[in-house]
């Protein structure tokens, strides 16, 4: 498996995607003209050279390389809400309390606000029913934090997820529903379809400006706030086990959480391993010395560049701390375009779970690079 920038071929596949993710899964609508330009900013994106974050957008694939099939998709918006206003409701509570008659009341309110404007924002993470195997959405999770990782000028300090609320079936929203009922005529497809493709005015227009006092709301709809999608409750655990948590702000719409962390402590940011990389094969004589980790362990690997950006998931990686070296398979390394004594970046991919921290690289004994291929 390989990730990589999403390119033009890719189209037909991000529509089936875009299909098969269903309603609510905003961030990608089944439109071709819309996907084509969420392509093209992405592509342009990964080329601009940038020293602060903007409106970048990049959106990343994983790739089946033996048959080049599409497995699913994952993305970064390096600073939302700043050309379309990104709204979230805060959950607070307010107290009415009258000492002259001793009457004390304390309720849960809605409030309607932009607080995540200018933040980084995970998205659009899908992987296809039939490509869900091993370490694959743990893949597609985590390989956002090694790119950040590598390149932390292009993104925020504070890095959120909008997760998926919860809807039924036939894409129907107990919490929108309700907002239907009283406020906004168009059903929860429609909406989604609306604020995906970027036609947010109706939200300014028609939904309430006002606090939304919960316990008028129905049953179904307050039962629902900030829980997510039952097929979102693995992602929302990964981000968790990431560091990432739930301040009170829920999505519009569906009433799911949103959850935020700041970049530089999101573990896999922080533990990540920055590292030299010999790339071997069975005519490299090999030197085993020394303390060496994570080998046999699942190691999501990357290289450091931007446009040609790869990454994969393997068990067949030595890290030699001392050195700072990753010995990989020459098979590997050249799926991810490294060279023999290239920079690389890694993490753990059980780590986010465990709590256990990879090892910190020291600092490489200076050798000649003539014989870095033999001298570990």
């Amino acid at each position: 498996m390989i990730i990589r920038p999403i390119a033009h071929a890719d189209l037909p596949a991000l529509q089936q995607i875009a299909v098969e993710s269903g309603p609510g899964f905003t961030s990608l609508i089944d439109d071709g003209e819309f996907l084509v330009r969420k392509i093209q900013h992405s592509i342009d994106s990964f080329g601009r050279e940038v020293s602060a974050p903007g409106q970048e957008s990049y959106l990343f694939v994983l790739e089946e390389p033996t048959t080049g099939e599409v497995m699913g998709t994952t993305g970064i918006e390096a600073a939302v809400g700043l050309t379309s206003p990104l709204y979230h409701y805060h959950k607070s509570r307010v107290v009415h309390h009258s000492r002259e008659l001793d009457l004390f009341r304390s309720v849960d309110v809605l409030n309607m606000c932009n607080h995540y404007t200018g933040c980084t924002e995970i998205c659009t993470l899908y992987l296809r029913p039939q490509y869900r195997r091993a370490y694959a959405g743990k893949l597609l999770s985590r390989v956002r934090f090694l790119f950040m990782a590598q390149h932390p000028q292009r993104f925020a300090d504070t890095v959120i997820a909008e997760m998926r609320g919860v809807s039924n079936d036939a894409g129907e929203s107990p919490f929108w529903n309700w907002l239907q009922a009283h406020f906004v005529d168009l059903d929860f497809a429609t909406v989604t379809q609306l604020v995906g493709a970027g036609n947010k005015g109706f939200i300014a227009e028609l939904m309430p400006k006002y606090p939304l006092y919960i316990n008028l709301l129905s049953d179904a709809a307050r039962s629902v706030i900030g829980e997510v999608h039952p097929h979102t409750g693995p992602a929302l655990a990964m981000l968790k086990g990431e560091g990432f948590r739930h301040t009170g702000y829920v999505d519009l719409f569906d009433g799911g959480p949103t959850v935020e962390a700041e970049r530089d402590q999101i573990r896999s940011v922080a533990t990540s391993v920055s590292c030299r990389v010999q790339a071997i094969d069975a005519a490299t004589p090999v030197l085993h010395a020394g303390q060496a980790s994570h080998r046999g362990q699942a190691l999501a690997i990357a290289n450091t560049e931007c446009q040609g950006f790869r990454a994969t998931v393997t068990k067949q990686a030595t890290y030699l701390p001392e050195h700072g070296v990753l010995q990989l398979p020459l098979a590997v390394a050249r799926a991810l375009d490294l060279r023999d004594g290239g920079q690389a970046r890694f993490i753990e991919l059980a780590a986010a779970r465990s709590g256990r921290q990879p090892e910190r690289q020291r600092e490489p004994q200076p050798s000649p690079h003539r014989e870095f291929r033999y001298a570990l």
